[in-house]
């Protein structure tokens, strides 16, 4: 996909994807979103030990960053597994600003994360293994069992396959009771669809320029 880099509010980068008219991220802050719904609402959320992660939607490496920062942080180990179909070149990674932005050792961090091959455990760090995996979820099923879900594709308007009903039932499937599923979109059809497959949905207030979002646990 033809991509355009593009300041948000808080000075991180994001791509503009002119074909979709759609952002990878809020226009607002990129990592101030990030951290607020993924981090914040998702990871910093769960029980201190051993957590393992299914993020939908790899795009640009910033929840996968984050991450890996954290778990570092806070000495927990976070298993990673990403899904991804259409993987960004790295000519068009390595123009982003989110190491420099992330502190210490995130410009290293952010480049291992896109050089390790694909399809293959890699530990990153000792706090951090990553899983990048080449695939559709719209056709495939995950493998695994999860105890937090990033749910970051494109808006439901832009990608709405990744939004139906086959897909949150496969995302269901390979989580247990407690798991915590978290996405920025707030849309009633979302919310339904999680209920019938066993959540309790709550909404949050959003970052900046997002009035709420979702983050559901699974009964």
């Amino acid at each position: 996909m033809e991509t355009e880099l593009k300041l948000t509010g808080d000075g991180s980068h994001t791509l503009y994807v002119p074909g979709m008219d759609e952002h990878y991220h809020s226009r607002f802050g990129a990592i101030t979103e990030s951290r607020h719904i993924f981090i914040n609402a998702g990871l910093a959320s769960l029980p201190q030990g051993d957590i393992t992660v299914l993020e939908a939607g790899f795009g640009t490496g910033l929840n996968a960053l984050l991450t890996a920062i954290h778990a570092g942080r806070e000495k927990i180990r976070v298993s990673y597994t990403t899904l991804e179909k259409y993987p960004l070149d790295i000519s068009v990674i390595s123009q982003l600003n989110y190491g420099a932005m992330a502190g210490e050792e995130g410009e290293e961090l952010l480049r291992v994360i896109h050089t390790v091959p694909w399809n293959s455990p890699a530990r990153i760090t000792e706090w951090f293994t990553l899983e990048k995996r080449l695939t559709d979820l719209t056709t495939e099923d995950p493998s695994g069992i999860y105890d937090l879900v990033f749910f970051d594709a494109f808006g439901p308007d832009k990608q709405p396959e990744m939004w139906s009903e086959g897909v949150m039932r496969r995302i269901a499937a390979v989580m247990h009771p407690g798991s915590v599923f978290v996405t920025y979109s707030a849309k009633g059809n979302l919310k339904r669809m999680l209920r019938s497959f066993g959540f309790e949905v709550t909404l949050l207030p959003g970052p900046p320029g997002k009035r709420v979002f979702t983050r559901a646990v699974k009964r």
